[in-house]
């Protein structure tokens, strides 16, 4: 990987914001992990999705009623990813790691694989967040072009609207292709990665279970034809929400992005600041958004402190914008998620000229 580092100088915005946080939970006399809070939505979520699987499958309904609950058990499942694994995965759902260990395997009950997650999401994603060429959240050439430093296809003038699709599909490719990839080529975009013999057994097994589970057991309690449907039903449901919650805080109107070529690479600013220039949040104040995914519409908050849960970011919201203001540093927001939303589309119409 091309050396790319930060004009930290000392990082005087982010040794400020962290003691005024760190203060809070001194303050307040609460630990950084999840509380009641958080393990309530596991117990609620989890077993919402065991029931409506287990109902789809042995219970009696309309084929209408059918598709509906295949919607309810997508969401069921995109929440469990938002408010468990994804928490458990940066090590926040629990202060013990034996339980962000287990709660992290959710990942692996979707279909994808826990142990490439954090080193995608958790080390490059939000080490060098919308830096083209090592992001591999943006890294979706040559189907979708997601940064100005892209190469540019005629089949981009179009990719404001076939991208929803893509999405949709996002989850089936995860399991069946990307994972498949990054397993065999031991490397992300251009980072390598090292999978122990316990990673390699994880792998093959969830895989295997996921098979079992999602289309085996299925297919022969309801029949290939009802399967298939409820299956796509269920990872457009999934793929498409967990896309278009993770590009809003990344590729929309107000964030930028940063390019690694052949030569190493000074970012002239510190980390924190990049953080904040490259990331929004949406409906910060819709509390059934808030919930329903995870605090991930305060992305802001996640991507200074991701070892922090998310049940803690409408608090620190208020903390990290006084200090953005005492420093003069931008802090980016979209009021509402439709606001949001037509953001997204907005950056990748203009992205699909070959001007841009």
């Amino acid at each position: 990987m091309s050396k790319v580092s930060f004009n930290n100088n000392g990082q005087v915005f982010f040794q400020s914001l962290k003691k005024s946080v760190d203060q809070y939970f001194s303050t307040q006399k609460i630990k950084k992990t999840g509380n009641w809070k958080l393990y309530l939505k596991a117990a609620v979520l989890i077993p919402l999705a065991l029931v409506i699987y287990t109902f789809l499958l042995l219970g009696t309904y309309s084929a209408l009623a059918g598709a509906l609950l295949c919607v309810v058990l997508g969401f069921a499942l995109v929440s469990v990813a938002f408010n468990v694994m994804h928490d458990a995965c940066h090590g926040s759902y629990s202060s013990k790691k034996w339980v962000n260990e287990l709660m992290s395997l959710t990942m692996n009950a979707l279909g994808s694989n826990a142990f490439i997650w954090k080193i995608k999401h958790n080390i490059i994603h939000h080490t060098y967040t919308n830096v083209d060429g090592i992001d591999d959240d943006i890294a979706k050439a040559p189907v979708l072009r997601h940064a100005p430093t892209q190469k540019w296809l005629p089949m981009h003038r179009y990719q404001h609207i076939y991208m929803f699709l893509l999405y949709s599909l996002s989850t089936i490719l995860w399991v069946f292709l990307t994972d498949f990839v990054k397993y065999f080529s031991k490397k992300i975009v251009v980072t390598s990665m090292k999978i122990t013999t316990k990673e390699h057994i994880i792998f093959w097994g969830s895989k295997l279970l996921y098979v079992v589970f999602y289309a085996a057991l299925p297919i022969a309690f309801v029949g290939w034809e009802a399967w298939l449907v409820g299956y796509l039903v269920v990872n457009a449901t999934i793929g498409l929400t967990i896309s278009v919650v993770f590009q809003l805080a990344h590729v929309v109107e107000k964030t930028s992005f940063e390019v690694v070529g052949e030569e190493p690479k000074i970012i002239n600013s510190e980390w924190a600041v990049h953080e904040l220039k490259t990331t929004a949040n949406f409906a910060p104040n819709n509390k059934i958004i808030s919930w329903f995914a995870g605090g991930l519409n305060y992305q802001v908050e996640h991507h200074l402190f991701p070892r922090i849960s998310h049940i803690h970011y409408p608090a620190l919201s208020k903390i990290v914008q006084n200090e953005c203001s005492r420093f003069d540093i931008p802090y980016h927001y979209y009021p509402t998620m439709t606001k949001a939303i037509a953001s997204h589309v907005r950056v990748m119409r203009r992205l699909g000229t070959k001007t841009y």
